[in-house]
């Protein structure tokens, strides 16, 4: 079959177009609906778990070789933030005034890291497909990792991505398929655990005081095995 010059720049031209959206895709905010489907039915739904609003709730660590670091509320809240949908809806009204400040003093230049950490590790309702928090990063080479720990108590962490950007900026991670959030045999023991979060320094900006604030964790979770539990189910905590 003999292909014409026109016929030979229309497939090329849907190539193009189908790598481009291909790139699109993968540049974009992880897709919670695509992310470890293994029901037949989801109910997805984006809530929120903290807002960052009492410091006293939370703990900074990093080695004594390094540095100190410290911990304060900082009135303030980014601009794009939006609600989360639905909580006006149900009359759900939370103060959110204030964001998480850390900072950090570094004592000289090393390979060093710090971390954010809750007084308790904040529970994750669902099966939990993305993380999101609002982060000030100042611009830096360093990383930020989140920290989790599966239904039985497996911890792992999850880079969220390098804090060189200026401004709030949102940040969003998938789940990995891998971290155990639901096993047939136990109903009652679903989704993750958020143990906080932990910056791996790049050595070349370990000097002098750092920066990072931190407001309104959310997590995008299927909650339809929550949903569609028996009600007269016991559970396997005694």
């Amino acid at each position: 079959m003999k292909i014409t010059m026109k016929t030979t720049l229309l497939i090329l031209l849907i190539l193009v177009v189908s790598a481009g959206g291909a790139f699109a895709q993968r540049v974009g905010e992880p897709d919670p609906a695509q992310i470890g489907v293994d029901t037949a039915q989801q109910e997805l739904r984006e809530i929120s778990i903290t807002r960052f609003e009492d410091a006293g709730m939370w703990k900074s660590q990093m080695p004594r070789d390094a540095g100190i670091t410290s911990i304060r509320k900082i009135k303030g809240s980014p601009i794009d933030k939006e609600p989360v949908e639905g909580e006006e809806e149900v009359g759900i009204q939370e103060a959110d005034d204030y964001v998480l400040g850390v900072r950090a003093n570094f004592y000289k230049r090393s390979v060093t890291s710090f971390a954010v950490l809750p007084s308790k590790p904040m529970a994750v309702e669902g099966i939990c497909k993305t993380i999101s928090v609002w982060v000030i990063g100042r611009n830096t080479d360093h990383l930020l990792k989140l920290l989790i720990k599966d239904q039985f108590g497996h911890q792992a962490e999850v880079t969220m991505g390098k804090l060189n950007f200026a401004g709030w900026k949102k940040m969003t991670v998938a789940i990995p398929s891998h971290i155990v959030q639901k096993d047939y045999h136990y109903v009652n023991k679903i989704g993750i655990e958020i143990l906080g979060f932990r910056i791996d320094c790049n050595a070349e900006e370990t000097y002098g005081s750092y920066y990072i604030y931190f407001d309104d964790l959310r997590a995008t979770t299927d909650l339809f095995t929550e949903n569609n539990r028996d009600v007269d189910d016991i559970a396997d905590v005694w």
